[in-house]
């Protein structure tokens, strides 16, 4: 039976122990669980808040349809993927990964193959918002993150 991605996009925290063992305990042929949390910059110190829109019905169509392709590539038998939006602090967690799997590559493979494309593909925006009470831009997409995702082509 082919594992469902687990997909989230909500405002409130979420707890990476919580999610591990929700996707994880109890479930034959896991043998590695491979988690990536991406945490608010502070930016050198500047940053108050990063500020995350989504487009809302299709942000989470796109994240399940770049978890149901991660879960067929690598042979994952878990995934979870939880992003955030609303104003973050510095320091705060944006966006949870967890990839279950019978093998570490696998596991490994699949996290990074989610984020990469979550960078690139799931309608998501960003602006920073100062310490000095100034708002920024929003945040333009970098090519680094482009090179990321193209490598799993």
């Amino acid at each position: 039976m082919t594992a469902i991605p687990t997909i989230r996009v909500q405002h409130e925290d979420f707890d990476l122990q919580i999610e591990v063992d929700r996707l994880s305990k109890g479930k034959p042929g896991i043998g590695a669980v491979v988690t990536f949390s991406g945490l608010c910059r502070d930016e050198g110190g500047t940053l108050a808040t990063l500020e995350l829109e989504h487009y809302p019905g299709m942000a989470e169509a796109e994240m399940t349809r770049i978890g149901e392709l991660a879960i067929t590539r690598f042979g994952l038998l878990g995934l979870t993927a939880i992003h955030r939006y609303g104003k973050i602090a510095a320091g705060e967690n944006i966006v949870l990964v967890v990839a279950a799997a019978p093998h570490r590559q696998a596991a490994f493979d699949g996290a990074s193959f989610v984020m990469d494309f979550l960078k690139t593909a799931a309608p998501f925006w960003k602006k920073e918002h100062s310490k000095d009470g100034a708002s920024g831009d929003w945040v333009s997409a970098k090519d680094a993150d482009d090179a990321a995702r193209d490598k799993w082509k």
